[in-house]
């Protein structure tokens, strides 16, 4: 792009929410034939939270009945297994086991309350005996089976999205950090750098999907109010893997202590079948994504109570993500899907605190910020 040119649209981020909202517009029936630019401050495109978490495909059971992560989990999900479908992208449909001790059944039941309250309706009680049944090497007195529950090819997902995206012509711009943005009469004035050079261009619309650099781009544009911008923690999670053959072939999450910030240290699978322990939860202060090999007799200890198989079977570091979760006084942060207009920003639309299950409810988040722009 030379200095000045205009796009009708520019998306800031290039993560799984980022390309979700490209790849809509660019087959929506009003916004497909605008000109879309999507940028990327990092090399390729979901370097981030989107590359570094479980690939978990989520049913949509815990969050709060009526929150924007309950609502877009559970149409997200529908929409995702749909897409993996029709564009071949790889994914298994594993079910999940939530798995606690017989004193922990008043929680499992009001796990499964909540799970009806969001419209998911599939859940099935389990016994010992089922929990056997399905998985020999776990050791829980009661569970849940989530059926809807499963994994995904992040990356995969991630390349068809902006590969349908480009063909529809949107221009994906890797290695360009947004600097500031001014208002103008043609909507915004970005300034870009890239490769050390700065450049300027005009948009009509803007669309704020940096994930955890949202707030350091809401706070680049000029006299937009602080108190419109969501303050963020960042949490790290680490993950350990388990070297050999896969005892399991079912997702298994302990129900999480009351005082956890995530799900608890639960068992994943990726598409080779390598099996996942983690994440656990660690407030960090920048982005460092090495993992501490210190961890491990901790990972070790927890995943005994319900694993007991485990024994001296190695556990390797093996890497970690760091979530944007949002400050709140009680510890449970929805979604933001900020419309600007409401702060005198007509055409801006802010997204804060996209985590888990952000890769879930990609298509649907996707879908809300595409009516946005139509308005």
């Amino acid at each position: 792009m030379s200095d000045l040119d205009h796009q009708d649209i520019c998306i800031v981020g290039a993560g799984v929410v980022g390309l979700a909202i490209a790849e809509k517009i660019s087959t929506h029936p009003v916004l497909h034939k605008q000109s879309v630019v999507l940028l990327e401050k990092n090399r390729q495109f979901g370097q981030e939270t989107s590359s570094r978490n479980s690939e978990v495909i989520h049913a949509g059971i815990y969050y709060r009945s009526g929150s924007l992560k309950a609502l877009l989990c559970v149409e997200g999900r529908q929409q995702l297994y749909h897409y993996c479908k029709a564009n071949n992208v790889p994914f298994l449909n594993t079910g999940k086991l939530i798995i606690g001790g017989q004193n922990q059944e008043a929680a499992l039941n009001s796990l499964y309350e909540q799970a009806i309250a969001n419209g998911v309706n599939d859940l099935q009680p389990l016994t010992r005996t089922d929990i056997n049944s399905l998985e020999p090497e776990i050791d829980a007195c009661i569970g849940l089976l989530s059926p809807s529950s499963g994994i995904i090819d992040s990356h995969a997902f991630m390349q068809s999205l902006l590969h349908h995206a480009e063909n529809a012509g949107v221009l994906f711009a890797p290695l360009t950090q947004l600097m500031c943005v001014e208002r103008c009469a043609k909507g915004f004035l970005l300034t870009c750098k890239s490769q050390d050079m700065n450049y300027r261009f005009t948009c009509s619309q803007l669309v704020n999907a940096a994930g955890l650099s949202a707030q350091t781009v809401a706070q680049g544009i000029m006299d937009f109010p602080l108190q419109g911008i969501p303050q963020q923690e960042l949490v790290k999670g680490s993950y350990f893997s388990l070297q050999g053959k896969a005892p399991f072939t079912h997702l298994i999450y302990p129900l999480p202590e009351p005082n956890l910030r995530g799900l608890g240290v639960h068992v994943t699978l990726d598409m080779s079948g390598q099996v996942k322990f983690g994440p656990d939860t660690e407030e960090v202060c920048g982005l460092d994504y090495s993992v501490d090999p210190k961890k491990e007799p901790i990972f070790r200890k927890t995943i005994a109570h319900y694993y007991p198989g485990l024994g001296n079977k190695n556990l390797l570091p093996a890497y970690t993500g760091i979530r944007p979760k949002l400050k709140t006084d009680d510890g449970v942060a929805d979604f933001v899907i900020q419309d600007g207009s409401s702060f005198g920003y007509e055409g801006l639309i802010q997204l804060f605190g996209i985590e888990s299950p952000g890769l879930t409810a990609s298509l649907a988040i996707a879908d809300t910020v595409t009516d946005l722009l139509c308005h």
